[in-house]
């Protein structure tokens, strides 16, 4: 019998650590390393499952001699398969394998490996073997693009509608992939000021203009600067429940078509819940609050927008920008005589590269009298799309799809409205501990820069490498179309983790959201996550079968 451990957080691949085969007869490994996707693994060894002694220590295996059978550890990278050739005969053998197991993993051993054993070599739950043998049950992204993000009003999308924006991506990842749209389960959208049923009713036209059959269903979802994430994270959630095997999460705004508006008509009781009250909040004052509150200096903040610019600049100079953005073709009318040119948009237009500190400090504050937010330490308003199309990994294998990344978790928290610039402070934590990580463990961070106090604040807070945050720029200097940004860091994030290769394994992308919230997820690097390679040891005993209880 064989046994595949569970990894407890969402999303999570499940063989990553051990596989544990017992039995003489091959057919029998061969069907439990096949449901482990492990197959080919074992395939491979220079004799497959006859490996000799000589060769298996060739390859780095070390042997550790049993009551009733020689336990064979393959340890490759990070996770690990173990087979006995020869299995224990009778329930008194089973001791002493568990505890040659125990010293073979050592310390790094995620389960009580003498309570499996028992229990899956005496019960065989066959049914909770296959349910943790989910590996290729891994929600992976296979595409994730942008269109450029531009200034609103003046830039190259001020005369494209939020339907085309969003058509072009949407067409973008099935060309991309050569996917038959008519597999999709459900499109899901994120945007943020449009009227609700408005924007809907117009994501869902997009979707016919991108080439969708009808039966391919659509919904918008506005969680306000998350909103594009929350797709991402939305669909991920369905495929992991089964609902359907593949499905795009995309953002979208024109903030040339559908400007900020004041406040609302509210409830009156409002004035009674100081809270809520802040929840009216203009984002531009709970900037200052961040800055008064936490001592964020106007200094600190102009540098910040200066490294920004930068290091967008150097990736826009340099094509990193190219594998991410999808060329539109639009037009754009001459606001004087109302000519009509036809454009292609490829490129970034917010971008400064001559910004500067001296330039900075002559702005004046945008907020607050005497505040040190500027317009220069803020994310600009833009118009732009984004889309990432995931499925399970079963099915990308199974098309032979290249996996560009691995959903590992997601998390959306509360903070306080007034503040809600800290959310990616609080959101960051929670998303890394639900994927069993450290934050030591992440190698890559793209924040939404809303401003550059709690982008400060944010990084001094999780004491985070500035090598490591926002390496191609953020949206103080590429900007940010509020419900597109998320998949728009999304598609940023992991196109750059895969141009870093192995020395880059984990990524989060993050953001804080209007009236007090924070989001964050967790992706691990895919173009090299094969059937153990990329696997990680998670110190946690959540099993499924209930033989083990």
């Amino acid at each position: 019998m064989g046994l595949v451990r569970q990894e407890p957080a969402l999303f999570s691949t499940s063989i990553s650590g051990n596989i544990l085969v017992y039995g003489k007869e091959e057919a029998d490994i061969d069907q439990i390393a096949e449901a482990a996707n492990a197959h080919s693994f074992v395939q491979h060894l220079p004799d497959g499952y006859h490996t000799q002694l000589e060769q298996l220590a060739a390859i780095g295996v070390t042997f550790i001699e049993v009551d009733g059978g020689t336990v064979k550890e393959i340890s490759f990278e990070k996770g690990r398969i173990l087979l006995a050739t020869e299995s224990p005969n009778d329930e008194g053998k089973i001791q002493p394998v568990a505890d040659a197991l125990h010293f073979a993993l050592s310390y790094e051993s995620a389960l009580g490996i003498d309570v499996v054993l028992a229990s899956v070599c005496l019960a065989g739950d066959r049914a909770a073997y296959h349910r943790t043998a989910a590996f290729g049950d891994d929600v992976v992204i296979v595409a994730a693009c942008r269109t450029a993000i531009c200034k609103s009003k003046r830039g190259g999308f001020k005369d494209t509608l939020p339907d085309d924006l969003l058509a072009s991506v949407l067409k973008a990842v099935i060309e991309k992939t050569n996917l038959n749209p008519n597999e999709v389960g459900d499109i899901v959208v994120g945007t943020v000021l449009a009227p609700g049923s408005e924007r809907a009713i117009e994501c869902r036209m997009a979707a016919f203009y991108a080439g969708f059959p009808e039966t391919v269903p659509l919904r918008t979802v506005n969680r306000q600067c998350s909103s594009g994430l929350q797709a991402v994270a939305d669909v991920a959630a369905y495929i992991k429940a089964g609902f359907y095997d593949i499905g795009i999460g995309a953002g979208v705004e024109s903030m040339t078509v559908n400007q900020i508006r004041g406040v609302p008509k509210v409830n009156p009781r409002v004035d009674t819940f100081a809270q809520a009250r802040d929840c009216l909040l203009p984002m531009g004052i709970t900037s200052e609050n961040v800055a008064q509150r936490y001592g964020v200096t106007r200094q600190e903040q102009d540098q910040a927008a200066v490294v920004s610019h930068k290091r967008a600049a150097a990736a826009a100079a340099s094509g990193k920008f190219k594998d991410e953005i999808i060329p539109v073709s639009t037009k754009i009318l001459d606001p004087r005589t109302q000519e009509e040119k036809h454009v292609v948009i490829s490129m970034d237009d917010g971008i400064r590269p001559d910004t500067n500190l001296t330039d900075l400090a002559k702005l004046k504050p945008a907020f607050k009298k005497d505040g040190s937010t500027t317009a220069g330490t803020s994310s600009q308003v833009s118009d732009g799309a984004g889309a990432v199309l995931l499925m399970k990994r079963s099915l990308a294998m199974q098309k032979g799809l290249p996996i560009l990344g691995v959903v590992r978790s997601f998390a959306a928290v509360g903070v306080d409205p007034a503040v809600m610039g800290v959310g990616p402070a609080v959101a960051i934590p929670a998303a890394v501990k639900s994927a069993g990580l450290e934050l030591d463990d992440i190698d890559l961070f793209e924040i939404n820069e809303a401003f550059a106090s709690q982008f400060v604040y944010c990084c001094k807070k999780l004491d985070l490498d500035p090598e490591k945050v926002n390496v191609n720029g953020g949206a103080m200097a590429l900007g940010h179309p509020l419900g597109a940004t998320g998949a728009r860091c999304v598609a940023t994030l992991l196109h750059e983790m895969k141009r870093r290769g192995k020395d880059c394994r984990f990524g989060i992308v993050s953001m804080c959201i209007g009236s007090g919230m924070g989001a964050a997820a967790v992706f691990e690097r895919g173009d090299c996550v094969d059937d153990l390679c990329n696997a990680r040891t998670v110190r946690d005993n959540n099993l499924l079968s209930m033989d083990v209880l």
